[in-house]
């Protein structure tokens, strides 16, 4: 009767957590209600953990022995990893967050990785279907781990370029081969020992050692406009690996938080690539950007460089301004500066959006959630299919820190290396500002046709600085105090 109220205990929180983190994932359908959605998510998987303590009350009595060393490790590295994380979430900068975001999904998948590694060397896994399971989720997941981390350090500057060799594809199919055929000798070698050959740890480890090494081979050549996209495939790989293994043990919470995410990965992975007009394979197995520049199209027109000021007032006297924010705006943290540029606008009496691309910025989102920092109303800001129509009947189109998703080239140059991306149509407003810092090209590696263009004028300088000067400008024409 004793062990039964503790397994009670573990299904009551695991079917609330589960709730919750459905629930939470709901509310995370919209900037609004987002933060209370992650902090529901967030009680959900912080009763899953506290839960899985009840196990204690069921181990053997062979294990007894070890246990409050075991509960006594386990708090602490819940104290560590929880005080880690909540000091790096609160300081981390918004630059930063995809960086966080590719390492967080690495330790998810690592996780998944380290219980499937638990579960075969201490034979815990019996039957066929159990092993494949098992390491399914220790493929999935070691690849996750590898792969987050070389996306991490493509982020965050540390690998700076794509890494390609000859044969490299070829490559990474044939170490998937044998990777697969690893786990097949494992499954065969548990279930028979007859067909032993080499030491079963030996196996297990070269299995992992292959899979770690897939996930960095396959990350290395992908080019850095592609970042987004394999961060929300990696992500996936995450969840699925987590549900795979929450199989393995048999918990509840685990499969249904591990499937959630990893149906959500996929879905965004999709409308990503959908966003760029290319397919998932087309993301992974092939060179984005590569040699685009001797590609291009020669580019017509000239660079005409305005002063701040005079930008700033020349959208003071228009009456509809749409913003398309990049990641040189996340750069200069200039979103509340921006914001307070727009709220002179509108007290002046003009119109404004902002325009959001799926894929600007680094992360899925970074855009929404840099301007959801500065305050900015959700009902101000507009996505790719519901603004573009509207860019030919607007007088200013204000481009800060974007690149690829405004240039003109995917629409018109066959050879270009965004050939059919969706873009927000910029160039088809009455006049265009772009703020710059200098004439560098964007993730993509090729020249921005839009630049050039004889309604577009270029105002250099770092972002918040340039914001700065604009609210100046419109400030000296005697607007209205700032809403």
């Amino acid at each position: 009767m004793l062990t039964l109220i503790p397994q009670l205990g573990i299904g009551t929180a695991d079917l609330a957590a589960a709730f919750l983190f459905l629930y939470g994932l709901h509310r995370m359908s919209s900037p609004v209600t987002a933060p209370s959605g992650i902090s529901v998510a967030g009680i959900g998987m912080t009763m899953a953990v506290l839960a899985s303590f009840l196990y204690a009350f069921g181990v053997s009595a062979a294990a007894r022995p070890d246990l409050p060393v075991n509960i006594g490790l386990a708090i602490v590295a819940l104290v560590l990893g929880g005080g880690v994380a909540w000091w790096s979430g609160r300081k981390v900068a918004m630059t930063a967050m995809p960086q966080m975001v590719a390492m967080y999904n690495g330790m998810g998948g690592g996780a998944a990785g380290a219980i499937a590694a638990v579960e075969l060397l201490g034979n815990k896994a019996h039957g066929e279907t159990e092993l494949i399971v098992t390491l399914a989720g220790a493929l999935i997941g070691a690849v996750s781990l590898s792969g987050s981390l070389i996306a991490w350090a493509k982020l965050d500057g540390v690998i700076e370029k794509p890494l390609r060799v000859k044969g490299q594809q070829a490559f990474n199919a044939i170490l998937m081969l044998a990777t697969v055929a690893v786990g097949a000798y494992i499954v065969v070698a548990s279930v028979d020992p007859a067909a032993l050959v080499f030491a079963m740890p030996a196996a297990i480890y070269l299995f992992f050692g292959c899979a770690l090494a897939l996930g960095v081979l396959m990350t290395l050549p992908i080019g850095g406009a592609d970042m987004p996209v394999v961060i929300s495939i990696f992500n996936a790989f995450t969840g699925l690996a987590v549900g795979i293994e929450g199989y393995v043990l048999q918990n509840p919470a685990l499969m249904i938080a591990g499937m959630v995410v990893g149906a959500a990965g996929m879905l965004l992975t999709l409308l990503m690539a959908k966003a760029m007009n290319r397919s998932v394979s087309n993301v992974v197995f092939t060179n984005f950007g590569e040699a685009a520049t001797h590609k291009q199209g020669k580019i017509q027109g000239s660079l005409k460089p305005v002063q701040s000021g005079d930008a700033g007032i020349a959208m003071r006297y228009a009456a509809s301004v749409i913003i398309v924010p990049g990641y040189g705006l996340a750069v200069s943290q200039g979103q509340g500066k921006l914001f307070e540029f727009v709220k002179l606008l509108q007290a002046g009496g003009v119109s404004v959006k902002f325009a959001i691309h799926p894929v600007a910025g680094r992360m899925p989102g970074q855009m929404d959630v840099l301007l959801a920092e500065a305050g900015v109303p959700y009902d101000l800001i507009v996505q790719l299919e519901d603004v573009n129509d509207q860019f030919a009947s607007t007088d200013v189109a204000l481009v800060i820190g974007a690149n690829d998703v405004v240039n003109p080239a995917a629409r018109t140059d066959k050879s270009s290396a965004i050939y059919g991306m969706p873009i927000l149509n910029a160039d088809k407003a009455k006049k265009v500002y772009v703020i710059k810092r200098g004439e560098g090209k964007g993730y993509a590696g090729i020249v921005n046709a839009l630049f050039y263009a004889d309604n577009c004028d270029m105002v250099y300088g770092d972002a918040q600085t340039v914001l700065i000067k604009m609210i100046e400008a419109v400030r000296g024409l005697g607007l209205p105090a700032v809403a």
